[in-house]
């Protein structure tokens, strides 16, 4: 069955897939057995849905019905394909930007960002398949209705949306403490896409070797970092200010 952003039982949701339906992410019990469950997973597997094994609890949090081991979030948007969108921005003539979110998980900080990057101009935000913070209910409210303005796209590998945007003539520029230059030495007047990282460890090490510029925001107190939200609207409103 399904009660708004969430679909639960195994049957209910294998039919929504097969409807068509855009299933952000998939949380199936630990353990759950029986052909029709082996049935839900190849079927997840075979159409890329990011799905989670989880303690019954975990599905007892998000819905009082019978569940049966399966609960789905739907998405309350449609999915950009990376491609077609930089292809379409190129060809538009405008400078692009675009923001990369690495594991991002906090849904709030998710819809903040989006709502930033809709009022700073930003062409899409790219996220990872799995891992990352799902587009929920909170994510919309958050968000104040950007992410239904927003092109925002999945990928399997944040290191695939590096590469393409990096073939495409797109400088990706990192976010992070581990460096000596600050926003203000980045020349963002260029194409360019940003990655912001994970509220807890930051853009991973492996991203880092492959990005183009490494960034930081100067900062003054004992506090050794800012909301990863924060820090991208200064991120995105000095791109803003360099390229006026």
């Amino acid at each position: 069955m399904k009660n708004d952003s969430q679909i639960f039982g195994i049957r209910a949701v294998i039919e929504a897939i097969n409807a068509n339906q855009t299933i952000d992410k998939v949380f199936v019990q630990k353990g759950l057995q029986g052909a029709l469950s082996k049935e839900l997973m190849d079927l997840l597997n075979d159409q890329h849905i990011t799905y989670a094994f989880v303690p019954v609890e975990k599905l007892n949090r998000l819905t009082r019905k019978n569940h049966q081991g399966v609960v789905a979030l739907t998405s309350p948007i449609i999915f950009a394909d990376l491609e077609n969108l930089v292809m379409n921005v190129i060809e538009s003539g405008e400078t692009p930007l675009f923001l990369i979110l690495d594991q991002l998980s906090d849904v709030r900080n998710f819809g903040a960002i989006i709502r930033t990057a809709e009022c700073t101009g930003v062409h899409g935000i790219i996220i990872q398949k799995k891992g990352g913070a799902p587009v929920s209910a909170d994510t919309v409210k958050t968000s104040a209705g950007a992410i239904f303005k927003m092109p925002i796209c999945k990928v399997d590998h944040i290191k695939d949306a590096v590469f393409y945007m990096q073939g495409s003539g797109i400088q990706v520029v990192a976010a992070t403490e581990k460096t000596e230059q600050t926003i203000y030495q980045a020349d963002l007047t260029l194409p360019t896409a940003i990655i912001m990282g994970s509220e807890g460890k930051g853009v991973t090490s492996s991203l880092l070797k492959m990005v183009d510029q490494k960034a930081k925001l100067p900062m003054f107190g004992s506090i050794g970092s800012l909301n990863v939200s924060v820090a991208c609207g200064a991120f995105l409103y000095e791109t803003i200010r360099q390229r006026l």
